[in-house]
């Protein structure tokens, strides 16, 4: 005990006498906040508290389930330790959502009560341990913008029990606490009804304020940039671009504006699907209204004397078709999800039309049949934001994505290999149900999407699910788009009684569908590529009003591509073991806005196995990978161009053919120069021992002596200081790209 007090008594003077005493830093008086960079979120601390805590109290005055989310699976991990908690919230301007107080009833650990009268509006988190408090104070509600975004400002401190501000916190909350009503089943029966109304009045609101916003429809930030850059190339006299956009960032609006600013006299707009170009022809005439026609040249629909055409490939793309336009009808061409252009009838139309302009739009123009869609528009990037960086922007709703462990069935895993009848087993399907209930929605009315591995896994867990009381519809390849747009009609509509409640489906939703009201997405198949799995969760990531976030249940069997799972969540495609290793250590902390991602033990050492065991430099992977950036850039990489596109980490190259040279020449099948051996050996030195970022003053000493021929020690130091100046002005050059 004596020697926590003279380390308590340390942090004192660190804290408030002068920071440059030694002290530990767990009980240092600290600012929580919440930052973009380098990345903080009061939400770390809050998880770290509630993992190490023998005993946890949190008065808040809101609590939302976007709060509740955030911290739910440590609330479990909580309940299965048998730790205690008492939680205090308020009912003041019937914010707190019954939802959320629904969400924390599921735990018998936790003493939960409100504040029904008065002004409470506090904000604090206790957590006892063994021989000490931390006590946070400040203005974080119990909410996901609250612990991960808004500016807010919080105080940790740390205090021994027998502590005068321990005595006061504690005397302070207990007071509260017992003043509070025990929130049971009956009061939320009242309180739904009084928050229902409230919810209506601040909707009628909102509906109102928003219609009169809508009076002019304007670019956002994001699409400010890319009209620039687009005006910026055509004054270059470039007459092609490719616009590299997150699905749910608004690129058909994207697409309209630049119109508007080209003013064409003919226009083509081309998708696959018929829904889609109804939808882009909406968007068209809300940025265009009256000043030009509009029509659609699909099937049997032939309006051909419009000003805007919005016409799928499978119509337009046939010769005959084609035939009816001369090559130069259309000023301006859109291509809509362009990565399909590398097929033959997208190739059929790019080489019929000659356009004043040709733009592309994609999320993901990565391909991985070898076609080079970036050559189609000569390498002309407009604009690129990947999910990471839209999600940064707000551009999308956040997301709690929770990795939990699929089940063994008599001592045998589950996964897409098992047994059909494992896959539907009655004890599988009461498991997803059961975490499809305790993860639940954003406001409890769950429009779901579950991705299946196999057809008649889908149609069978879509009937045993309306056994269980969920409205559910299988949807497959197999289904019409009439069939298809119905379920979605169903999944979207606010009447209760025809609303479906869950769609299953295989891959059929992974690009090119909007259903935006999509609330909660279940993975029941592996992930086998990243690129898959980032299209599937765009399912659910586009904004709509009173959508609050999107939960993601991802059912993780032991697969070797589990590796992919950090990739595809994170966006670092390095491929770097260490760098996805600390991804999934730091959690939540490492992902952009509000959103979390979360797994329960199994999951996380599943994924920590796969890592380990993969093997990051194979042959095909990493000319895969050369020939992505190869085509990005019009050209062969450098090394750093790697790094600055954060592509796979180039000494994956070295570690494989012991130099990026070696590599070249086995994925070129030619030789770049003409090296001797013993040109070559020293290149392989130079890669794997001195230039591997390990000894950076190594290769800064070879720079300096071929250069200049001589170095002394006094310029090396020079010369140092001069590049650690340029590698920070660099990297934070990078972190704002």
């Amino acid at each position: 005990m004596d020697e926590l007090i003279q380390s308590f008594n340390k942090c004192l003077q660190t804290g408030y006498v002068d920071k440059s005493i030694l002290s530990n830093l767990d009980y240092q008086p600290e600012l929580l906040v919440n930052q973009k960079n380098p990345p903080k979120k009061v939400l770390s601390t809050i998880l770290h508290e509630l993992e190490y805590c023998n005993q946890f109290f949190i008065s808040v005055a809101f609590v939302t389930t976007s709060g509740v989310a955030t911290i739910i699976n440590k609330l479990k991990e909580l309940e299965d330790r048998g730790i205690k908690g008492e939680m205090l919230v308020s009912q003041y301007l019937n914010f707190t959502q019954p939802e959320a107080l629904k969400r924390l009833l599921q735990f018998e650990n936790i003493d939960l009560r409100i504040a029904t009268t008065g002004n409470a509006h506090t904000k604090g988190y206790i957590f006892k341990s063994k021989e000490h408090y931390n006590l946070i104070v400040g203005s974080s509600n119990l909410t996901a913008q609250a612990l991960c975004t808004n500016k807010e400002w919080n105080i940790k401190v740390s205090a021994l029990d027998e502590s005068a501000i321990v005595e006061k916190v504690l005397r302070e909350f207990q007071s509260d606490f017992e003043k509070g009503t025990p929130v049971t089943a009956k009061y939320l029966l009242d309180y739904e009804e009084i928050y229902q109304q409230q919810f209506l009045i601040n909707r009628k609101n909102k509906l109102e304020g928003f219609a009169q916003s809508q009076a002019l429809v304007s670019p956002n930030s994001m699409q400010i940039e890319a009209l620039e850059n687009l005006q910026k190339l055509r004054a270059e006299g470039k007459n092609k671009a490719l616009i590299i956009s997150a699905t749910g960032t608004g690129k058909t609006y994207l697409s309209a504006f630049d119109a508007m600013s080209f003013n064409p006299m003919k226009l083509l707009f081309i998708v696959h699907r018929l829904t889609i170009a109804k939808d882009a022809l909406n968007t068209f005439k809300n940025v265009f209204g009256k000043d030009k026609t509009m029509g659609l040249y699909s099937g049997n629909q032939r309006e051909l004397d419009c000003d805007f055409v919005f016409s799928t490939i499978q119509t337009i793309s046939k010769v005959n078709h084609l035939d009816n336009f001369s090559q130069d009808h259309f000023d301006y061409i859109i291509i809509d999800e362009t990565h399909r252009s590398g097929a033959d009838s997208y190739l059929r139309l790019i080489e019929h039309f000659e356009p004043k302009f040709l733009l592309g739009m994609t999320a993901t123009p990565e391909r991985t049949d070898g076609n080079d869609i970036f050559r189609l528009f000569d390498h002309n990037i407009a604009y690129e934001i990947r999910l990471s960086k839209a999600m940064e922007e707000d551009m999308l709703s956040s997301f709690h994505y929770f990795g939990v462990a699929d089940l063994s069935i008599d001592d045998v895993q589950v996964d897409t290999k098992s047994d059909f009848r494992y896959l539907v087993a009655e004890e599988r399907v009461e498991r997803i149900i059961e975490y499809a209930k305790f993860y639940g929605s954003d406001n409890g009315i769950t429009r779901g999407l579950i991705f299946c591995s196999r057809k008649k896994e889908a149609a069978e867990l879509a009937d045993l699910f309306n056994v269980k009381g969920f409205k559910s519809i299988a949807l497959t390849g197999d289904n019409s788009e009439e069939e298809r747009a119905k379920a979605i009609e169903r999944l979207e509509t606010d009447v209760l009684s025809d609303k479906l409640d869950y769609i299953f489906t295989v891959d059929i939703f992974n690009e090119g569908i909007d259903i935006p009201k999509i609330n909660q997405i279940i993975m029941l198949r592996p992930t086998e590529s990243a690129i898959i799995f980032i299209q599937q969760l765009g399912r659910g990531l586009r904004k709509v009003d009173g959508k609050g976030y999107l939960t993601v249940i991802d059912f993780i069997g032991n697969y070797e591509n589990n590796y992919l799972i950090p990739i595809a969540l994170y966006g670092d495609t390095s491929y770097n073991k260490d760098s996805l290793r600390k991804l999934i250590t730091e959690g939540s902390r490492m992902i952009p806005g509000a959103s979390t991602i979360n797994f329960d033990e199994i999951t996380k050492e599943r994924i920590f196995q796969s890592i380990d065991s993969a093997n990051m430099q194979l042959f095909a992977d990493l000319k895969k990978d050369y020939n992505l950036l190869k085509f990005k850039l019009g050209r062969t990489p450098f090394m750093m161009d790697f790094v600055e596109h954060g592509s796979r980490d180039p000494f994956l190259f070295v570690e494989y053919a012991n130099s990026y040279y070696n590599f070249l020449v086995k994925a070129e099948k030619t030789e770049y120069l003409e090296l001797s051996k013993q040109q070559v050996k020293l290149l392989e030195l130079f890669s794997k021992e001195i230039n591997n970022s390990k000894r950076v003053e190594e290769s800064l000493i070879l720079k300096i002596l071929i250069e200049s021929g001589e170095l002394t020690v006094k310029k090396l130091r020079v010369c140092s200081r001069q590049e650690r100046r340029q590698d920070a002005l660099s990297e934070r050059d990078l972190r704002h790209r």
